[in-house]
C-alpha cells in the first residue's frame, strides 16, 4: 500500500489513522458557527476539517419539477426540493477565507469536496493541501479530471458506486495527474445501518487499487469505525457538529465534541492493540506464565512405589514438570519420598533404560 501526504501527515502503513471531522452543513448558516465548529473539531484530535465547497446554483438547478423533489423517504424531504436543501445546507464561497485561516490559526488540517469547477478555481487560490470527492461525484468525469488536474491528494468517496464506476474514477484520477490517491468505503444511506456498510470491502480496495483506503461513516455511534481501523482503513471520516440541539441539517446523524472525543480515543487504543503478528509472551506476560498448569505431587508416596493417576494431578502453578509429560511418569517409580504439594521433576521419576 502505497503512503500519501496531506499538508504534514503522513497516511498509509505505520502512519496513526488521519480522522477528519466533516463540516457539510452542521454550521448552521452562521459564519461565527462554522469557526466554533473547526476549534471543536482541533479540541477532539481530530487531524483535519473538512468543509464542501458549493452553491445551489453549482451543485443543482431552482426548480421544483418531480425530478428535483426530495422523495417523501429520504431524511431531507422538509425542505421539498434539492436547490431548498443545498440553499440551507452550503458553506458561502465568501467563508472560505476565514475559515481556512481559523484552521491554520488553530493548527488543524482543512480540505474541501468540490462540486464544480469554481469550487475548484477558489480552493486553489486558498493553497488547498488535498481534495475530497464526494459520493455522489464519483461519475463526474470532468470535474475528477480537474481535481487531478492540481496534483494534490485525492480522498475519493464510494457511497453510490458500483466497481465499474470505482474502477473507471480511479482510472481517471490517474490518468489526469494524480499520484496520491486514498478511497473511502461509503454508504450513502442516512443514518447507515451497520449491515449496509460490508467493512470487508476495505481491505480488497487497498489491494485492488495500490492505495490506503478507509471509511467515510454515516452509521451512529462509533463501533463501525473502529472496527474498520481493525481492517486497515487509514482515514476516518465522521459528521461533526459542537451541539446537536443547533438543528443543523445533518444532526440526526452526526457525533458531538464527546463522542467525537470518544471515537478518536478509542481509534487510538484500537491502533496500539494491533501490534504485529506475535507469538511470544511479552516480559509482564512471562511474569504471569508461573500460572500454567505443571505437574505436583497429590498423594504421598515412598522411594520406590509406583506413581499412578491418584498421586500425580495437572495444577496451577506451574513450577513442576511439563504436563505433556504426564502419560510417561504415571507407571514409572519415584526416585526419593514425595509428599503432596511437592512440584514432579525429571529427577524424581525412574526412566528406566
Amino acid at each position: 500500500m502505497k503512503t500519501i501526504q496531506i499538508g504534514k501527515t503522513l497516511i498509509g502503513p505505520g502512519h496513526p489513522t488521519y480522522i477528519v471531522a466533516e463540516m457539510s452543513g452542521n454550521h448552521g448558516g452562521q459564519l461565527e458557527e462554522a469557526k466554533a465548529v473547526i476549534r471543536a473539531a482541533k479540541e477532539t484530535g481530530a487531524d483535519a476539517i473538512k468543509i464542501q465547497t458549493y452553491t445551489p446554483d453549482t451543485i443543482t438547478l431552482n426548480s421544483d419539477k418531480p425530478d428535483f423533489c426530495i422523495p417523501s423517504s429520504n431524511p431531507w424531504s422538509k425542505h421539498s426540493t434539492l436547490y431548498q436543501l443545498y440553499q440551507k445546507a452550503f458553506t458561502p464561497f465568501e467563508w472560505h477565507a476565514e475559515l481556512f485561516a481559523e484552521a491554520k490559526m488553530v493548527g488543524i488540517e482543512i480540505f474541501s469536496a468540490p462540486f464544480d469547477h469554481s469550487a475548484v478555481d477558489l480552493l486553489e487560490e486558498l493553497g488547498a493541501q488535498a481534495y475530497k470527492i464526494a459520493s455522489p461525484e464519483i461519475t463526474d468525469i470532468p470535474l475528477l479530471e480537474r481535481v487531478a488536474a492540481t496534483k494534490k491528494p485525492v480522498i475519493l468517496s464510494t457511497g453510490v458506486a458500483e466497481l465499474e464506476d470505482l474502477e473507471l474514477a480511479v482510472s481517471t484520477l490517474r490518468q489526469a495527474g494524480c499520484t496520491q490517491l486514498a478511497i473511502l468505503r461509503c454508504s450513502s444511506i442516512y443514518p447507515s445501518p451497520p449491515e449496509v456498510i460490508h467493512l470487508r470491502t476495505i481491505p480488497d480496495m487497498i489491494e485492488r487499487f495500490d492505495c490506503p483506503a478507509g471509511l467515510s461513516d454515516h452509521t451512529l455511534g462509533i463501533g463501525v469505525p473502529i472496527a474498520a481501523v481493525a481492517l486497515g482503513a487509514r482515514i476516518i471520516e465522521k459528521h461533526f457538529l459542537r451541539s446537536k440541539d443547533t438543528g443543523s441539517v445533518d444532526a440526526f446523524f452526526s457525533l458531538d465534541v464527546p463522542e467525537f472525543k470518544q471515537m478518536v480515543r478509542e481509534i487510538r487504543i484500537a491502533e496500539k492493540s494491533l501490534g504485529e503478528v506475535c507469538y511470544t509472551l511479552t516480559e509482564e506476560g512471562k511474569k504471569n506464565a508461573w500460572g500454567r498448569r505443571s505437574l505436583y505431587i497429590s498423594k504421598d508416596i515412598h522411594t520406590g512405589e509406583v506413581l499412578t493417576a491418584e498421586h500425580v494431578r495437572s495444577v496451577r502453578p506451574a513450577f513442576g514438570l511439563h504436563p505433556k509429560h504426564y502419560k510417561e511418569v504415571i507407571g514409572k517409580k519415584a526416585t526419593r519420598d514425595l509428599t503432596y504439594g511437592d512440584r514432579l521433576s525429571k529427577a524424581d521419576v525412574d526412566w528406566g533404560s
